[in-house]
């Protein structure tokens, strides 16, 4: 194969193991099999999926097939790595919303009409306890221990449960199942990408190669981006939520950043680099074109300067936006108060769509997060003059930064 292709498909891995082993399954002259499992274990896709999702576009581009696996299986036992404790196993309820999520999601960077879809239930699922047995088999207690994630429990006497070494064997059968002849992943999933050619070579198969990418870090630039942790960006996110939380991730993140989630070319993220090194490019005008990049890649070519126009004139200009929703309310979130009427502001802001809960509106308001024609709104409950919504109909509402809405009336 051409050096310039095969330079393309690994662009950006981390690792590829054997390092001549992607050149020599391109040479037998077919369309490979290129796995990615995906976890669902929460409802979202974030940038830091899209690193992977986006090679694996690549190798679609190139005319492999994508075999794109959501583990509804193995979801169940919970992906050890990088945990310090065992993860409480989730619902079947929670795993299957989530797996149907993660479809319509991940349509926004692969050809999901192209690909081949599973659910590792399919396979895992019929498994009887002969071939659980013979699966175990093929690997030792010794080589699950030189993981790091459970060496270091093991050393701290922490629990490792047996159901927990079985989730590497069972990602390696999903390979067996699918025929992989290339498995990508993050830097995180080496050790279970390795056992997925152990595996394969118990059963016969040809080893499949592994490539793995970079991890990239949340808005925080510290931990691996996370909605757990709330320093994401998913991948579904509205352009200006998009926008403003990459204009504050830390500066030293923004070559990264450009690399790895966007479609940029080199030569212009390499001039960005030189361009923040030798001060001729400010690091708020790189995190621009960031925004913009991200914006325009998952909501359309030119989406990204419109949200950024919306940002200046919110942020700079201390405007509000040219389009803030109305919003009616249920009539529920006001209470007869002595009287009179009063709102519940968590309630309302829940109704309103600014907050996903209640008891998140009342961190917002905790935190001063919260105004009402550009007042700081402090208090939970505030007292209505007149039938609701009375007074308060027409108030424009804020969360942050970056969401509005006006409050249009209310539903019996």
């Amino acid at each position: 194969m051409a050096a310039d292709a095969l330079s393309t498909l690994q662009s950006g891995a981390v690792d590829l193991i054997p390092r001549e082993g992607l050149d020599e399954k391109l040479a037998e002259g077919r369309p490979l099999r290129v796995k990615l499992g995906v976890d669902p274990s929460r409802p979202d896709l974030t940038l830091g999926h899209a690193v992977v999702l986006r090679t694996l576009r690549r190798f679609q581009d190139a005319g492999h097939v994508a075999v794109l696996i959501v583990g509804d299986f193995t979801a169940r036992i919970g992906d050890p790595s990088g945990r310090s404790e065992t993860r409480p196993m989730l619902s079947e309820e929670e795993i299957d919303h989530n797996a149907r999520t993660y479809l319509d999601q991940a349509g926004k960077v692969i050809d999901v009409d192209a690909a081949e879809l599973h659910r590792n239930s399919e396979w895992l699922g019929a498994l009887d306890i002969a071939e659980v047995i013979r699966l175990a088999s093929t690997a030792t207690v010794a080589q699950m221990l030189e993981r790091d994630d459970f060496h270091d429990r093991y050393r701290q006497g922490r629990p490792i449960s047996v159901v927990e070494l079985l989730y590497p064997l069972l990602q390696g059968y999903d390979s067996v199942a699918v025929r992989a002849d290339v498995e990508v992943g993050g830097t995180d999933q080496t050790f279970n990408l390795l056992m997925g050619r152990e595996v394969q070579q118990a059963y016969g198969q040809a080893r499949q190669v592994v490539l793995t990418l970079p991890l990239l870090e949340g808005t925080d630039g510290v931990r691996k981006m996370s909605k757990s942790l709330d320093n994401y960006v998913g991948l579904t996110e509205a352009p200006d939520d998009m926008f403003g939380k990459l204009m504050r991730i830390p500066d030293h993140l923004i070559p990264k950043f450009l690399r790895l989630a966007t479609e940029l070319s080199s030569a212009e993220i390499d001039g960005v680099e030189r361009g923040l090194e030798d001060g001729s490019i400010r690091a708020v005008d790189a995190k621009r074109r960031l925004g913009r990049a991200v914006v325009d890649l998952y909501h359309g070519s030119g989406a990204g300067a419109q949200t950024e126009a919306r940002f200046d004139q919110v942020h700079k200009e201390r405007r509000l936006p040219d389009e803030v929703p109305d919003v009616a309310v249920p009539n529920a979130v006001f209470g007869p108060d002595d009287g009179a009427w009063s709102v519940s502001v968590p309630a309302l802001l829940e109704a309103l769509g600014l907050a996903s809960s209640r008891s998140e509106a009342r961190r917002l308001l905790a935190q001063g997060g919260v105004r009402r024609d550009g007042e700081p709104v402090g208090e939970e409950t505030i007292r209505v003059e007149g039938i609701p919504p009375g007074e308060l109909e027409g108030t424009v509402w804020q969360v942050g930064r970056r969401r509005f809405a006006r409050l249009a009336g209310v539903v019996h």
